[in-house]
């Protein structure tokens, strides 16, 4: 039987290089798998840093906000109410014109002819008069002394009367040629711009009807007209009623109109009539507004923006629009509560006041609500909040 030589030392040496060579190998492997399980090891991200502010309060006044027209107080026909041809035309197109200014003569010959003659006419009628009573009283003398008859007094009594019955027939007829030679000189009857004259000089007028000759409009000061919703008069009604207004004083409401091209309201008047029913079909109340025009900035016609204050709050809480958000629920702003996180708030709205929309209920004078990065956070998140003041340097609106 042959038996197997045993292994030599050298190659006893290498298998246990080779056993030593995979142990480390081994263990470097477990070492790098060690190193990885600790660099995937998930680290929550820091809060995101969100501006946030409490809101700004400041006295703030209510208004009622309409739009409307401007109207004249006063616009005149100027129309001929005599028949004759146009002798002068005495104004520019256009001008302004002071009450009694003359505009238009109108053949004025006639009528002053007229009236002469209706004058003389009145001076025949006093003399006719002065003799019928001269008559009568020697006439009454006589019967009292039985020398007359008393037929002969009834008849100088008669002619007396006659005479001033046509006595006061020819002051009539005077007084009318005085009127009608007036008339031949058309005067402003208000001050006022006067249009552009409708005729020409030598132009017959007045012929069958008076003849409109142009228009005279008031321009100082101007009618605004707007009309007031029926919620907006209950409202304006109960803040009366709160301060003891009459209806009488509310026509003392101070009114603000600023044209399409104004910035806010420069132009300033006062309520000058309000209509005692609503209309029916529109659920509107007509009012009326009084504004000083010296300038003559609002023409008739226009149509302009108007306010009126009717209340006043002491301290309103106010925001900027851009911190609002909206859904299906309405209005929200996105408040962070004590621990910093992130609430939604349904608040009701009000008008913006000088650039900031005025929160009329759903928010507190301590909230910290979200000015900026609306879409960076969202309701239950965790925020580092930056805390910032808003800015009130706003331009009013228009």
């Amino acid at each position: 039987m042959t038996r197997a030589n045993p292994a030599s030392p050298a190659r006893r040496n290498g298998e246990a290089r080779k056993h030593i060579g995979r142990a480390l190998a081994a263990t470097a492997a477990l070492a790098v798998l060690a190193g990885c399980e600790d660099k995937n090891t998930f680290v929550a991200p820091p809060p995101p840093k969100v501006d946030v502010a409490t809101p700004v309060q400041r006295p703030v006044t209510r208004y009622i906000e309409a739009t409307g027209n401007t109207a004249p107080i006063k616009s005149v026909d100027l129309v001929a109410r005599v028949q004759g041809f146009l002798q002068t035309i005495d104004y520019q197109d256009g001008t302004f014109v002071k009450q009694g200014t003359q505009l238009f003569t109108i053949e004025p010959e006639t009528y002053k002819l007229k009236l002469e003659q209706a004058q003389a006419a009145e001076v025949g009628a006093q003399a006719s008069l002065r003799q019928a009573e001269a008559d009568y009283k020697r006439q009454a003398e006589l019967v009292q002394r039985q020398a007359v008859s008393q037929a002969t007094l009834d008849t100088s009594t008669s002619n007396r009367d006659n005479a001033q019955a046509n006595l006061q027939q020819a002051q009539a007829n005077t007084k009318l040629a005085e009127v009608n030679y007036g008339y031949t000189k058309v005067t402003a009857p208000f001050d006022g711009i006067v249009s552009a004259h409708m005729v020409s000089i030598g132009e017959l007028v007045g012929v069958s009807s008076p003849t409109q000759l142009a228009t005279i409009v008031a321009m100082d000061p101007i009618y605004v007209n707007f009309t007031v919703n029926e919620q907006d008069v209950l409202r304006i009604r109960a803040e009366a009623t709160r301060r003891g207004l009459t209806p009488a004083d509310m026509k003392h409401f101070p009114i603000q109109v600023g044209l399409q091209t104004d910035t806010g309201y420069p132009h300033e008047g006062k309520l000058d009539y309000v209509s005692p029913t609503l209309n029916q079909s529109t659920g509107t109340l007509a009012v009326r507004g009084l504004v000083p025009n010296d300038k003559r900035v609002l023409l008739p016609g226009y149509f302009v923006r108007v306010r009126v204050p009717f209340d006043q709050e002491k301290s309103a809480l106010l925001v900027p629009d851009t911190a609002l958000g909206s859904d299906q629920g309405g209005r929200y702003l996105l408040v962070v509560n004590g621990d910093n996180v992130v609430e939604q708030r349904k608040v009701q709205i009000g008008p913006v006041d000088n650039g900031l929309r005025v929160i009329e209920s759903g928010l507190k004078p301590e909230d910290r609500i979200v000015t900026a990065g609306l879409l960076r956070v969202i309701p239950g998140q965790k925020i580092d909040p930056q805390v910032t003041k808003i800015e009130q340097t706003q331009a009013s609106s228009k």
